[in-house]
């Protein structure tokens, strides 16, 4: 994060912060301190902009840096949200799934509604995370070589996946407790049926819950800067695949969009995230089977196709 807001205060808010709170005692000039774009200079000399000391609210200042995090992260994670739903739900999802007797009216207009009313909150929440790691208080690093040990860049990876997935599984589970399932959980479970627009219709605290183990690592864990922007990427992407409710089993390992489906219509299986390593060992593992009513439509399908012979 501390990468791309130095490159959107260059190019936008430095601009936007001098025209909102102009400091009347700057002079708009190119600035050479070595404190301005010291993160992004690590990988390309970009100077700043001639607004960079223009606003009487300073880079540096706490709460500029959360509302330019805030602001980023919202419209990242609506445009993740919204195109790559939209994109699966026009490609992988099954259209058949929509006469579902599960399905609800209005489902998918009711599933963006909850999924855009939560991401502000969830981003609210997210934000002080953000601004421990542009302040250095992470243990991100900048290249391989600052890695703790040869062969590190590589265990990242793995490392993030099993923290990450122990994570999310106790989480999850937590969040099926009576105590709180009513009030944090409940309205997720509201889609028996989900779609790709499902994958961030929560409540806002069941969703900013679960997305804790991947803030939490950088913390505790070195994380290359490169690995931990396409490990976010990737984490947005999976939470949208796992909605898209194919039925189809596959692998009984990665917890897929068949797993993730029969913890929709079954409830208490099927917890993790990546894998299905916690719900093994969790005794809450269910295999992925085909649903009644996509087997009917299945046969009824090759019965079509048979007579077309």
């Amino acid at each position: 994060m501390d990468i791309f807001l130095d490159i959107l205060d260059t190019f936008v808010l430095d601009r936007c912060y001098a025209y909102l709170s102009p400091d009347p005692a700057s002079q708009y000039t190119n600035l050479t301190s070595p404190d301005l774009n010291r993160h992004v200079k690590v990988y390309y000399p970009l100077e700043p902009s001639k607004w960079a000391e223009a606003s009487l609210w300073k880079r540096e200042d706490l709460l500029r840096q959360a509302l330019s995090l805030y602001l980023i992260t919202w419209l990242f994670a609506m445009l993740m949200y919204l195109l790559g739903s939209l994109v699966l739900y026009h490609t992988l999802f099954d259209k058949r799934l929509l006469q579902h007797p599960r399905f609800l009216a209005n489902q998918i207009k009711l599933e963006i509604y909850q999924g855009i009313s939560a991401i502000p909150t969830i981003t609210l929440l997210t934000v002080p995370f953000f601004l421990a790691e542009i302040r250095g208080w992470s243990k991100l690093y900048d290249f391989t070589s600052q890695s703790p040990f040869w062969g590190y860049t590589l265990l990242q990876y793995p490392l993030f996946i099993c923290f990450t997935d122990s994570g999310i599984y106790w989480i999850h589970r937590g969040l099926h407790h009576p105590l709180v399932y009513r009030w944090l959980h409940k309205p997720h479970h509201k889609w028996a049926v989900p779609t790709p627009f499902a994958s961030y219709a929560f409540h806002p605290l069941d969703g900013w819950s679960q997305s804790l183990p991947y803030h939490v690592f950088p913390l505790i864990f070195p994380l290359q800067k490169v690995a931990y922007l396409g490990l976010f990427v990737f984490v947005t992407m999976w939470t949208v695949l796992i909605h898209d409710a194919e039925y189809l089993p596959t692998s009984e390992i990665i917890n897929g969009a068949s797993c993730h489906t029969m913890h929709h219509l079954y409830f208490n299986y099927n917890y993790g995230q990546f894998t299905t390593a916690w719900d093994r060992l969790g005794g809450t593992y269910r295999k992925p089977k085909g649903d009644a009513f996509m087997e009917a439509e299945a046969k009824s399908d090759g019965k079509i196709e048979r007579k077309r012979d």
